[in-house]
């Protein structure tokens, strides 16, 4: 069994993140060395819960722990406060106390509710990120952000809560399909493209590069930015390039275009919008990029029909909203703007 690579993070907790291929079967082993003995709830997707849960539930109880599991349908359409009401009801019902732990299996929606739930359960429980996805293993397994979606917008309602653990095993990502790991790689893009020329120059062909060691980089990124500025109140912003545009085509589709190919267009989005604001034209480089990977980067909706939906985003300070804008690859900037030049700048890219 090789040894797995370990990223610690030093926020308002200390955990680490492991990184380790074909190591699902050792969780427990990972988990009693940090933890003693305690009920852990589950919470997954029926996806992914046929394919990890028995592994998982057998691992943690060979260790010592006990186990309940508590299965969504999977998709976004699941990230709801009644959803985590429920989730919250089968620990009640299982009698989890302060002492015991709630764990995330699956893919982004699945650890930002468990996260959330993990934050509100008994004024805050611990609880692990065991991410399945390549979305959630480069970006939302990591740095403590949790939250639920309600009919005004995305991710409105949420906590910052840090994990006590997030383990990887790279084979599960095997098991996605196409048009998911493809969401994935829209995550990891951004990383090159706001912090990391190097990164943006490797993954800049699809399948040329060590997916594992690209993983960790990208984690690595996202724990440096933590550690930083941990309650997004600077620098972290920088991490929603192309999401404030992304969240708004994923509202307006119903959902229907996922987030990883929504973030592909609100990307384009900013490198437009960033053109038209002054700043370097990069639209062909990083529209070039991200078609690479399959992405459809036009956008279906009109400036009005993006900028109402922005008027709702939780990164929207007062009047002004602030955009991240990409400067060169490797390189964004934050800058802050009433939200009208905002509808200003995107009318102007033809959108």
């Amino acid at each position: 069994m090789e040894t797995p690579t370990r990223i610690t993070v030093n926020a308002s907790g200390k955990y680490d993140i492991l990184l380790r291929k074909g190591g699902l079967s050792h969780i427990g082993d990972a988990v009693a060395e940090r933890f003693k003995p305690c009920k852990i709830a589950i919470l997954s997707d029926d996806k992914v819960f046929p394919l990890y849960g028995k592994v998982v539930t057998e691992s943690l109880e060979r260790a010592g722990f006990s186990t309940v599991s508590h299965v969504i349908e999977n998709g976004e359409q699941s990230k709801t406060l009644d959803n985590v009401t429920a989730f919250i009801g089968t620990m009640v019902q299982a009698q989890v106390t302060r002492t015991d732990m709630v764990l995330a299996l699956g893919g982004g929606v699945v650890g930002d509710m468990a996260g959330f739930a993990a934050a509100i359960y008994l004024r805050g429980i611990p609880y692990i990120q065991v991410p399945t996805t390549l979305m959630a293993a480069v970006d939302s397994s990591v740095g403590g952000k949790t939250a639920v979606d309600i009919s005004s917008g995305k991710n409105l309602i949420g906590a910052f809560h840090q994990p006590a653990l997030v383990y990887l095993d790279t084979d599960t990502l095997s098991s996605l399909d196409h048009d998911v790991m493809r969401d994935g790689f829209a995550e990891v893009l951004k990383y090159g493209f706001i912090l990391d020329k190097e990164l943006a120059q490797v993954t800049a062909r699809p399948g040329t590069f060590d997916l594992e060691q690209v993983i960790a980089r990208c984690i690595s990124i996202k724990r440096d930015v933590v550690e930083q500025d941990e309650f997004d109140k600077g620098m972290r912003g920088l991490l929603n390039l192309g999401h404030t545009f992304g969240h708004a085509i994923e509202k307006l589709s119903g959902f229907t275009i996922t987030h990883g190919s929504a973030v592909a267009r609100g990307m384009v989005i900013a490198a437009k919008v960033g053109a038209e604001y002054g700043l370097p034209n990069l639209t062909a480089q990083i529209t070039e990029i991200i078609k690479a990977y399959g992405f459809d980067t036009d956008c279906p909706y009109s400036a009005d029909e993006l900028y109402d939906v922005i008027l709702s985003d939780k990164k929207r300070s007062g009047a002004d909203i602030t955009l991240v804008l990409p400067e060169s690859i490797g390189h964004c900037v934050l800058r802050k703007m009433p939200a009208t030049q905002v509808l200003e700048l995107m009318i102007k890219t033809g959108l």
